[in-house]
């Protein structure tokens, strides 16, 4: 590993998902314990997609099953689809980092998500080991390729992926899943429910990171943040932003209702 940049590449590309978290962590360790340099001139640089196994097949949003989660098969789907979220998400925290290591940011940006990428192998393992447990696994179903989008979109504009990945994937993680823990509470499913507990408490923190940094660069150009988070969105993500919003968790993580209300589905025709 040559770098912070090669090590983050390479995990992105590996496609044994064992090896993807397990460098992901190991990277991220290394990296915090500034035993690594950013980059190097003999980096692998990240490409177009990351390195995926042969299965999930992956389709189209609305050919994805669902199904009560008061059914076995109903809390595997459900998993199956957190585990798949949680896959992209360490890919999306890796890329941020090897993507834009060139670019005049602070060492903490670095830290920051460096730490999202390990919280994110942690999340994917954690609820692909609660797969393992109900005799299934990540592969089983087919998965939707929508969350890959956001980063090929915004591959050359930072503060468009701080926009569309942290404040719109990551945030809607905090709308959704108060109520999917509390439906597997109910199902009687308390090994899930606590999975979902954890993830639930680190995605504030993650929001939080990309509000930071996104309020950072807005202030560093001179430009009002909630109005640029409203064109980037417009420009960079399709579709409005679906309530309910859960308005308390958005703004501890430093996201106000003034820079995604506008933005709903509901206030958009």
């Amino acid at each position: 590993m040559h770098s912070l940049r090669d090590g983050a590449a390479r995990a992105i590309l590996a496609a044994d998902l064992e090896v993807k978290t397990a460098l992901a962590q190991h990277v991220a360790r290394r990296w915090h314990a500034r035993r690594i340099s950013l980059r190097s001139p003999l980096d692998t640089m990240p490409g177009e997609r990351p390195g995926r196994p042969d299965r999930p097949e992956l389709v189209p949003p609305t050919q994805v099953t669902r199904r009560s989660l008061h059914s076995r098969r109903g809390r595997i789907a459900l998993l199956h689809a957190i585990a798949h979220i949680e896959l992209n998400a360490v890919d999306l925290a890796l890329d941020i980092v090897a993507r834009f290591a060139s670019a005049p940011m602070p060492q903490s940006f670095f830290d920051g998500w460096m730490q999202v990428a390990f919280e994110e192998a942690k999340h994917f393992n954690l609820v692909r080991g609660r797969l393992r447990a109900l005799d299934a696994d990540y592969g089983d179903m087919p998965a939707h390729d929508g969350l890959w989008q956001a980063a090929h979109d915004t591959r050359n504009d930072l503060v468009a992926r701080l926009a569309v990945v942290p404040l719109i994937l990551e945030a809607r993680g905090l709308d959704v899943t108060p109520s999917l823990r509390a439906k597997m509470r109910e199902a009687g499913d308390q090994e899930s429910a606590a999975v979902l507990d954890i993830i639930y408490e680190d995605e504030e923190k993650h929001v939080a990171i990309g509000a930071k940094w996104f309020r950072f660069l807005c202030a560093r150009e001179g430009k009002d943040a909630a109005e640029t988070f409203r064109l980037l969105v417009r420009a960079n993500f399709r579709g409005g932003l679906k309530p309910p919003f859960n308005d308390l968790a958005r703004a501890a993580a430093g996201l106000t209702p003034t820079f995604y209300r506008a933005l709903s589905s509901q206030n958009m025709s």
